[in-house]
């Protein structure tokens, strides 16, 4: 069974310690709450990790996220429902305003959870820059199930 992985990227607009950005993660932690019981099954740690440069450069604090899903479905309904879409919302309080042609996630099918990795998911939004959305690298507005057909998310 084919899972989905979500690699997602931004910065604050405040530095970690301001109380606007504890506000963020304050809510982060009831959004994660939330994703553990829509399909959630893994979130790996930025802790440690080296970042690519375009990743580090700019104002705020990069804040990045990548997690493994139980099925697209499960990831797009915990998206744009409940606390998360509010948090998605209200994001301008926390999170800088993206550049032009800034994409602030990309998606992508694996078939183990020990196949996604940060390197991995850095290549997947790079190759997303590069070439948009694609069976190997997709967002929710051109999607494709796990064998590379285009789908319509309901």
């Amino acid at each position: 069974m084919a899972l989905v992985s979500i690699y997602t990227v931004g910065r604050l607009n405040y530095p970690y310690d301001h109380p606007i950005s504890r506000d963020f993660y304050q809510v982060g932690n009831e959004v994660y709450r939330q994703a553990t019981k829509s399909g959630l099954i893994e979130a790996f740690s930025p802790e440690g990790v080296t970042f690519p440069e375009e990743t580090v450069k700019g104002k705020g604090s990069p804040i990045l996220t990548l997690t493994v899903w139980r099925s697209l479905q499960s990831l797009y309904r915990f998206t744009y429902s409940g606390q998360h879409i509010q948090a998605l919302r209200d994001r301008s309080k926390w999170i800088e305003p993206y550049p032009e042609k800034h994409l602030s996630y990309v998606v992508w099918w694996t078939e183990y959870v020990k196949g996604v990795s940060w390197e991995e998911a850095f290549k997947r939004y790079n190759y997303y820059i590069e070439h948009g959305s694609t069976p190997f690298a997709f967002d929710f507005k051109l999607t494709f199930d796990e064998k590379g057909e285009i789908i319509c998310i309901p």
